[in-house]
């Protein structure tokens, strides 16, 4: 077994990280009108700079930004589509953990004029990214897959005016992705990831239940979601690593959906195009590793294995031996480690600290260099 050279990288993590109590205050600053955009932007340099730095001081392969200029993982990014418009109605989502429940809650969408791309998204923040790497790693740019725009609404947030032939939704928006996927391409990008808690969410029989309610085919949706996500990367340029990461749900240490993958499974593993799968596998919420054994040869699976929802340090010997047991149904050289799910998936972070982030990073390098290096 040997290190890889390209993404997905045998140590690697989802994407987000916490932000820093200095940038925090600047984004408050900046809603207040005490700073200005540009004073705003230097913070987040200066932060991003440092927490690249931290990423390849514990040995990880590639860096992200940390998302630190977004709000949110998803919405940041589908606002700016062309075609796609915040509302007045919100959307509440329901999270669990431990103690207790929360509520998210953020503005509906609406899909009120033709999808399309009108420009780069996330294309200035990318080149920044990449400016601050070192020779030697990655810089991985995040962002939410074609699934995220539907999931939230369904059917009823696309307005039939504008789409009569929901098909025509369908590929408008696989070929607004696609533009995005060949301009960042054309940046310099060589590692993507998708971000999709859906395809994760429908292995839960009452997200199925709240979807077959608003008038969506639960049953099928994932088959959709794996046909468009495919029509956006199956153009992509030779060079260009595409992930997916699938989670159920990440607020505030707080998560929506529960079940193993085996609904989707079968046809997720089979034929969704993508490189790698970055999996949910932390606690007993996520099932076994029984459906892996549908992951075809050639296709990487990083196994989510050490969680970002509580401070408390996963051991070497444990994660080996749970690596060990993902090997009897996908070979080891098909596996890789990382988190389950990003640190800061919206801006006010995961319950650990910043110390608990490094140290759990770190455990993942070591580990990685153990198993495979």
């Amino acid at each position: 077994m040997t290190l890889r050279d390209t993404p997905p990288f045998r140590a690697d993590h989802v994407g987000s990280l916490l932000r820093p109590e200095r940038l925090l205050k600047a984004r408050a600053d900046r809603a207040a009108g005490a700073i200005t955009a540009q004073e705003l932007r230097a913070v987040e340099d200066d932060a991003i700079r440092e927490v690249v730095g931290m990423q390849g001081d514990v040995g990880l392969r590639s860096a992200t930004d940390g998302e630190f200029r977004r709000t949110s993982w998803h919405m940041d990014f589908i606002y700016q589509l062309g075609g796609i418009h915040s509302t007045d109605e919100k959307i509440r989502v329901h999270f669990h953990n431990k103690e207790g429940d929360l509520d998210f809650t953020s503005a509906a969408l609406a899909v009120d004029g033709p999808v399309r791309l009108e420009k780069t998204i996330f294309g200035e923040d990318f080149a920044f990214l990449a400016s601050t790497v070192d020779s030697g790693v990655t810089p991985k740019l995040t962002i939410p897959s074609p699934s995220m725009v539907h999931y939230r609404g369904g059917k009823a947030s696309i307005d039939p005016a504008v789409y009569p032939d929901e098909e025509q939704f369908w590929a408008d928006l696989s070929a607004a992705y696609a533009a995005q996927v060949a301009a960042v391409a054309e940046l310099g990008c060589r590692y993507l990831q998708l971000d999709d808690t859906s395809l994760a969410y429908l292995n839960d029989p009452e997200q199925r239940r709240q979807l077959t309610e608003r008038g969506d085919d639960a049953e099928h949706q994932h088959l959709r979601y794996i046909k468009q996500i495919n029509a956006a990367i199956e153009n992509r340029p030779a060079g260009l690593a595409v992930t997916t990461h699938m989670c159920r749900g990440n607020f505030r240490s707080s998560w929506a959906a529960e079940g193993g993958y085996d609904f989707v499974a079968e046809a997720l593993f089979s034929e969704l195009a993508v490189d790698g799968f970055f999996l949910e596998f932390d606690d007993e919420r996520s099932g076994g590793f029984a459906p892996l054994r549908f992951v075809p040869p050639g296709k990487m699976v990083v196994l989510g294995l050490v969680t970002t929802k509580r401070g408390e340090l996963e051991t070497k010997d444990a994660l080996k031996r749970r690596i060990d047991e993902a090997a009897k149904y996908v070979p080891l050289d098909q596996l890789c480690l990382s988190p389950q799910c990003g640190f800061s998936s919206t801006v006010e972070g995961n319950a650990l600290s910043y110390d608990d982030e490094v140290a759990k990073l770190r455990l993942i390098a070591e580990t990685a260099d153990e198993v495979w290096g």
